[in-house]
């Protein structure tokens, strides 16, 4: 600095000297008188360096002064600076939005969080409050701006308000903006600084843990939750009980909150399943167990008890959770239902036992009826009346003879429900089964189609499918309409590992309306065919059962029936 003075004073000196000699030589062109000119000229010579000092002088105070603004404008710039630098690192420490509103000139400035945190680029931010209030929620912006301009107007101390954000993608962010008021010498407010700090995720877990409050209480089950550590081998003490658990025990929550689930034991509880539980709590394993608790009137009841160990970020144990369920009427009613089946099983063993002993009794009986029967046919009878008694009573024999075999074969399939399987072919099935019923076949000479190219061997009991087609085949022929020819389809389809045999005639059907769930059942029947007993289809769906498959039927009145047979082809 001072170098630049004696500069400035050399160059002025120099500038002045010049100035003097050139005014010296133009006035020695018009005065004559020599000692006046070098008179004059020696007084600029002694006025030029005279004004130069007193100029030095001037400039050196001048320098000072300078130097000493300049180290205080170099003082507070290094100060904003650092200042500046807190700024940036304490924002991006923070991952705040700073903003900072002139509210005099309604001027606004961001920091950087408003573009890595909303997502917003440099041309996209505004630079007014209205840009700000703009991207406010429409159902926050009304209470938040009541809330902060009572704020500016200073009828409150601080501002801090939770509010939506809207961000760049148009999506909404939950904020908690907090800011501080800068004042003039008047107390007016002039300046507010604000930070914008995004709590979304703290928003989202607030609404979750609401969520599951509300469960909790809600809920019809007892929830328990204790503390980590038990003493003394018992359960941990509890520090939490919902609405559910003084209901279903009797006491409140002030009542129980420090005290162990121990008390809830009675001299009936199960002493190894509370022996389970408590291993389980020793090896901070999930538990359930059903025992015997009591009420806080000493009220004994079943209670269905589990326990879930809880654990934090660093995988150590913070509580357990109980869920308890009072299942006393689940355990009555299974008590009920033990009973119902032992009842219901020996019901079953005597009546196989009945079935067994009447279809004995009975066949000797018959035997010998059937017998004497036959002799009374080689014996010839003039009186037509009692001819027609004894066919009636020969017929009426026979009957009961079938019948019996049919609920001896119906005992033998309940009684055996694993049964032995082979492969065998359909085909030959349906030769066995024309050959018992090759009276009625010549007799009626029904179309009969067959379509066994698709499944030709199927993995089945081949006694029960003879049966099966047997009554079948015999309703159909039995079934059949006097007012056109009698016509039987049967086709065999694989579907993935499972085999369909469809079988269908055109006979007189039935009303499937109103007899749908009686087709199947014991000793329905639904024409008025003298030597109809109502077990055939029954003993169609014992044996299909038994054999793991399902059987349907679809009729219709005077068109026809179908049935359709399933069945799993497993080798």
């Amino acid at each position: 600095m001072k170098s630049k003075t004696n500069q400035v004073i050399i160059i002025y000196i120099l500038i002045s000297l010049f100035v003097a000699i050139v005014s010296h030589k133009i006035l020695l062109q018009y005065i004559s008188n020599e000692k006046l000119p070098f008179y004059t000229f020696t007084k600029d010579i002694l006025f030029i360096f005279f004004t130069g000092i007193i100029f030095k002088l001037i400039l050196s105070k001048n320098d000072n002064r300078n130097i000493a603004t300049f180290e205080k404008i170099k003082n507070s710039n290094t100060e904003i600076k650092e200042s500046n630098e807190k700024y940036d690192i304490v924002a991006k420490a923070t991952s705040d939005t700073i903003w900072d509103w002139k509210i005099q000139d309604d001027n606004f400035s961001w920091n950087k969080g408003i573009e890595n945190v909303f997502g917003y680029k440099p041309g996209e931010v505004g630079n007014n409050s209205t840009w700000w209030f703009n991207k406010i929620h429409p159902e926050d912006s009304i209470k938040m701006s009541i809330k902060l301009y009572s704020f500016i107007e200073q009828k409150t101390e601080k501002w801090q308000d939770q509010y939506r954000f809207k961000c760049s993608d148009n999506s909404y962010k939950y904020v908690l903006d907090r800011g501080f008021l800068l004042k003039d010498e008047n107390g007016k407010a002039i300046r507010m600084i604000g930070a914008i700090q995004d709590i979304t995720k703290q928003k989202e877990e607030e609404q979750r843990l609401k969520l599951l409050e509300t469960v909790i209480i809600q809920s019809k089950d007892s929830i328990i939750i204790t503390e980590a550590d038990s003493i003394d081998a018992k359960i941990p003490n509890i520090i939490y009980v919902n609405p559910a658990f003084s209901i279903m025990s009797g006491y409140e929550s002030d009542e129980i909150i420090g005290r162990s689930p121990d008390l809830f034991n009675s001299p009936n509880s199960d002493v190894n399943e509370l022996e389970k539980l408590l291993k389980a709590i020793k090896n901070k394993e999930e538990c359930l167990i059903e025992t015997i608790s009591y009420t806080k009137n000493k009220d004994e009841y079943w209670v269905r008890f589990s326990m879930i160990p809880i654990f934090n970020s660093d995988n150590e144990l913070s509580h357990w959770i109980s869920i308890q369920r009072d299942i006393t009427e689940e355990k009555k009613q299974e008590k009920e239902k033990e009973q119902l089946i032992r009842e219901l099983t020996q019901n079953n063993k005597d009546l196989k036992q009945f079935s067994y002993i009447t279809s004995h009794n009975l066949r000797a009986p018959l035997s010998n009826l059937t017998g004497l029967l036959n002799l009374i046919e080689d014996i010839p009878i003039e009186n037509q009346e009692l001819k027609e008694i004894l066919s009636g009573f020969n017929k009426s024999t026979h009957l009961l003879n079938d019948t019996i075999n049919d609920l001896v074969k119906v005992i033998i399939i309940k009684d055996n429900p694993s049964i032995k399987k082979e492969a065998v072919l359909i085909k030959e099935i349906f030769e066995n089964v024309f050959s018992q019923l090759n009276f009625q076949i010549e007799l009626y000479r029904p179309i009969i189609k067959l379509d066994f190219e698709k499944v030709s061997i199927i993995n089945i009991n081949k006694a029960y499918l003879e049966s099966i087609l047997l009554n079948l085949l015999t309703n159909s022929i039995k079934y059949k309409s006097e007012n056109r020819k009698l016509k039987i389809t049967m086709t065999t389809d694989q579907i993935d590992d499972t085999v369909v045999l469809t079988f269908k005639d055109n006979g007189i059907g039935i009303d499937l309306v109103r007899n749908k769930d009686k087709v199947f059942g014991l000793y329905q029947r639904f024409h008025n065919y003298p030597d109809s007993k109502g077990l055939g289809l029954y003993l169609v769906k014992s044996q299909v059962e038994t054999m793991d498959g399902t059987i349907d039927i679809e009729s219709e009145v005077n068109k026809g029936t179908t049935f359709t047979l399933t069945f799993k082809n497993i080798q």
